[in-house]
């Protein structure tokens, strides 16, 4: 097993695999950038390098600065996260280079599903179905040919990545031209390269993805579904497992479905296959694979009682994998909701500041993976999930009540979240009984405005900050005091990780 894991990211998601390596007796390198010197992840981490300036360019998607930094710590793996480097195979290669362990699939698997549309291609050789579409590297009038004979209405995807990022609904051909030239503009800005590519817009459908595992030994599985129809411009906001629409026999041929997808690229590690499901025709089409962890990993882990990010690093030790397909049986029932500092009642827009106040959920089947604390700064340069707050249930009627019951418990004061949208979506007569698609929230609106009783909780939660803050500061002072009477000295012989755990005191 590994020494040392570095870990190429921040937020919830660096906290998440920090924890998972010390629970595997794993020693932990985190890297930040100007803006994350006194982030969670930095705090939590046994060692803990300088990347750069706050913007991503020049700090978390630097390759040289954080082979630079997993040198100099004497790291021999590195754990790329979601988002930022996670899907470049240029990155996985460069760690190869470096002799150290990229915890995640093989430069060649993520070029050839990275390309969407190389991936297409790669996977309908295995008779996997594909929505129609374009091929590959077709110019813009070649495209409006291909888009008459596909037909209105159609989709314009970026070849080189996902995300919602270059990405155009186009119902008529009127609007092909200005969408064509705004989805590779936005391609090369997100991802350096404005190839797209055309798909049928299948309307009324349902977003399934299929979780896989694959070793070096030839031994790939799938560990179920999950459900992320609940989408906002394209960006997954709430997740569950398994799916309403899904029944075993379903469940089972697009597990196999999605396992022969991993292995037409040799895949190794964690993986999604994501499909379109048509409820009507109750039909399935491959969309694509990311080649990485995904936000919404922590349903299947709950449904299935698997780690997956202590199987990839099993997997990426050259470990086989403990788990045969018969031994996979999801029970019960988990749903997750994005946490984001933005502001649902004005459009989304992102919210910035400092943390005053901060009040988790707990109790039987409640499970939170965070960046914040109190006194934490929420910036803008990054993307906005804060935090993930997963429920598990017997089925289905008990987590829905249990997410409600964790999202009114949920307490976060000195910027805006995305928890009243969430409250509302569980309140939503469509999502509990489970007849939504991907266009759900397009024809759904979020109240004008928040109800007086959430103004008034921020107001008492202030008032909890300024108490909370006091006793801290009694406490701390108490606890440096009572050792040998000098906070100073003592405060230098804590940890990064006891430090953190003191400014929640």
């Amino acid at each position: 097993m590994f020494k040392k894991v570095l870990v190429a990211n921040r937020g919830e998601i660096a906290v998440r695999v920090l924890r998972a390596c010390e629970e595997r007796g794993i020693s932990t390198v985190a890297v930040f950038s100007e803006a994350d010197r006194t982030a969670l992840h930095v705090r939590y981490a046994d060692e803990a390098y300088l990347l750069g300036p706050a913007p991503s360019r020049e700090s978390y998607l630097r390759i040289d600065r954080i082979i630079d930094a997993a040198r100099k710590s004497g790291a021999d793996a590195i754990h790329p996260g979601y988002g930022f480097l996670s899907e470049r195979a240029e990155f996985a290669a460069a760690c190869a280079d470096a002799g150290i362990t990229f915890i995640g699939p093989s430069a060649d698997a993520i070029a050839a599903m990275g390309d969407k549309i190389t991936a297409r291609e790669t996977v309908r050789k295995r008779g996997v179905p594909l929505v129609p579409g374009s091929e590959k590297g077709l110019n813009d009038e070649a495209l409006m040919a291909a888009a008459h004979e596909i037909g209105f209405p159609l989709m314009i995807k970026a070849a080189a990545g996902g995300g919602g990022k270059g990405m155009r609904a186009v119902l008529d051909a009127g609007a092909f031209e200005s969408a064509i030239g705004a989805a590779r503009r936005e391609a090369m800005a997100a991802f350096g390269n404005d190839e797209v590519y055309l798909e049928k817009l299948i309307t009324n459908a349902r977003h399934i993805e299929i979780q896989v595992l694959a070793d070096s030994h030839g031994n790939t599985i799938h560990l179920g579904e999950r459900e992320c129809s609940i989408q906002r411009r394209h960006q997954k906001l709430i997740e569950e497992a398994p799916s309403v629409a899904i029944d075993e026999k379903m469940r089972a041929e697009m597990g196999r479905v999605a396992v022969a997808a991993a292995e037409s690229v040799g895949y190794v590690n964690a993986g999604t296959i994501e499909f379109l499901f048509d409820s009507k025709d109750n039909k399935y089409y491959f969309l694509e694979m990311n080649t990485r962890l995904q936000v919404e990993h922590p349903v299947t882990e709950l449904v299935t009682g698997i780690d997956i990010v202590k199987e990839q690093i099993a997997i990426a030790a050259g470990r086989r994998l403990r788990y045969r397909q018969e031994d996979i049986a999801p029970k019960g029932w988990a749903i997750e909701c994005r946490i984001t500092a933005e502001d649902p009642f004005n459009n989304f827009m992102p919210s910035s500041g400092k943390v005053t106040y901060l009040q988790e959920p707990t109790g039987p089947g409640v499970r939170v993976e965070s960046s914040l604390y109190e006194g934490g700064e929420i910036s803008l340069y990054y993307d906005p999930m804060v935090a993930k707050l997963i429920v598990y249930g017997e089925n289905r009627a008990e987590a829905i009540l249990r997410m409600r019951r964790a999202l009114n418990e949920y307490r976060i004061a000195g910027i805006r979240t995305s928890i009243p949208f969430h409250q509302e979506i569980m309140d939503s007569t469509e999502f509990i009984w489970g007849t939504f698609d991907t266009g759900f929230l397009s024809r759904r609106r979020i109240s004008a405005r928040p109800p007086q009783s959430i103004e008034h909780e921020q107001l008492a939660a202030v008032v909890a900050a300024m108490l909370a803050h006091e006793e801290g500061r009694q406490a701390v002072a108490h606890f440096g005091q009572s050792s040998n009477g000098d906070t100073q000295a003592n405060d230098w012989k804590l940890s990064g990780r006891m430090r953190a755990q003191r400014g929640n005191w």
